[in-house]
């Protein structure tokens, strides 16, 4: 019986299975995760997790019951220590698995600070899975000084929900912009002003020289020389592929674990999805971090396991929740050379467009669903409406897709 075994139990990992049994799959399925709880959502962690909105049971994203249910085998709180390719088998714990397919969902890890700066005193924190936001959640105590080293989208939802627990909030960016190289200007001056008016001391153009402290954080000193005295930091300095799996079973990699367009690895057997893996999009290569892509390219995979032979179509699209503003994005802006701005129809609700030229290739929208939506509708059907008209306030943006 064919034996398919998927390591990484997280968001493409259990996308993954659940396609497989409900595409017909009728062979032996294994999913094996490192941590000790089933798959659960990952966005929520550093927002409603950690402001206390969301309990661990909401943020599965199946109950535990439904492997079970459907003959799925879970191998919680395990890594995998070796994969033999050319035998088809793996090494968890004390037992060797063989596999027919193997499916890689191993995600990515958040860089770390080096410990010569700082970067191993108690009290830093990165932000990666349940058990980083469970140990620092105590810190968020009303009045207590967290430091912020990144401003990037989750340096940012970090600050926003300290900002809200009454904490004092210092973020620091060495680039010259929050979110520079993600997003516009534009867009960069919303979320700072944004987080201003909660009160965020925001520093740009200011990198960490270290973190001080006698084996606990207790201060950081600034590369403009200056000093802060700190509680506890939190570092979002992005995130690199988790491929030593890959690696260690001979698969080639290219930013991240190199497929093809059916998810299919350099290795026979092989495939992989999610944060880990690059694929061909629009005669390049890409890797997308997102929730989205996570799912719609691990059930590709699941698909092309039962011989289905289809490609991969991808759709960008990302979110990000800060205070009471929902940040929805279409498309990828690389490349743009002009952005547009247009104000919605509710106060404080605007939508940044962003052209190649006369080719419209992202919209990021603030509490701005109709203008995400449209935006995501134009650029999949490969549509660039006149920039005049989306920056004409009288444009109905619905009319732009007949």
């Amino acid at each position: 019986m064919t034996h398919v075994v998927v390591v990484g139990a997280g968001q493409a990992g259990s996308a993954c299975v659940a396609k497989l049994r409900n595409g017909g799959f009728d062979g032996d399925i294994t999913l094996i995760g490192a941590e000790p709880t089933p798959p659960y959502q990952r966005p929520p962690l550093s927002k409603k997790y950690l402001l206390g909105e969301m309990p661990l049971e909401r943020l599965l994203l199946r109950p535990e019951s439904f492997y079970s249910d459907n003959n799925i085998t879970l191998r919680l709180g395990q890594s995998v220590e070796a994969v033999d390719a050319t035998a088809r088998t793996l090494s968890v714990g004390e037992d060797t698995l063989s596999y027919d397919h193997l499916v890689l969902t191993t995600g990515s890890a958040p860089r770390r600070l080096p410990a010569a700066i700082g970067g191993a005193l108690d009290g830093v924190y990165v932000v990666r899975d349940l058990a980083d936001v469970d140990a620092m959640a105590p810190e968020f105590a009303k009045g207590r000084h967290v430091l912020i080293i990144g401003g990037g989208y989750i340096g940012l939802e970090a600050a926003a929900v300290a900002a809200l627990k009454g904490l004092k909030v210092t973020l620091v960016e060495m680039a010259d912009r929050i979110l520079q190289r993600v997003a516009c200007a534009q867009t960069s001056d919303f979320f700072r002003n944004l987080h201003q008016a909660h009160g965020v001391d925001i520093c740009e153009g200011v990198g960490l020289k270290e973190l001080t402290g006698e084996g606990r954080i207790t201060g950081a000193v600034l590369s403009d020389g200056s000093s802060l005295n700190v509680d506890f930091a939190i570092v979002g300095v992005g995130i690199t592929p988790e491929t030593g799996l890959a690696e260690m079973a001979g698969v080639e990699l290219d930013n991240g674990i190199k497929t093809d367009a059916q998810g299919a690895t350099s290795v026979a057997g092989i495939w992989a999805a999610g944060d880990c893996a690059s694929f061909p999009y629009r005669g390049g290569r890409i890797r997308l971090e997102s929730v989205p892509n996570a799912i719609d390219q691990a059930e590709i995979v699941a698909q092309n396991i039962m011989g289905a032979g289809v490609e991969y179509q991808a759709k960008p699209w990302f979110w990000s929740d800060q205070y009471d503003v929902k940040l929805q994005i279409a498309g990828l802006n690389s490349g743009y050379d002009d952005v547009i701005t247009r104000n919605g129809d509710k106060d404080g609700s605007v939508s940044f467009w962003y052209y190649k030229g006369d080719e419209l290739l992202a919209v990021d929208a603030a509490n701005d669903p109709r203008a995400y939506m449209i935006g995501k509708r134009l650029i999949e059907a490969g549509k660039s409406p006149d920039k005049a008209v989306i920056a004409h306030p009288e444009t109905d943006l619905k009319s732009l897709l007949r």
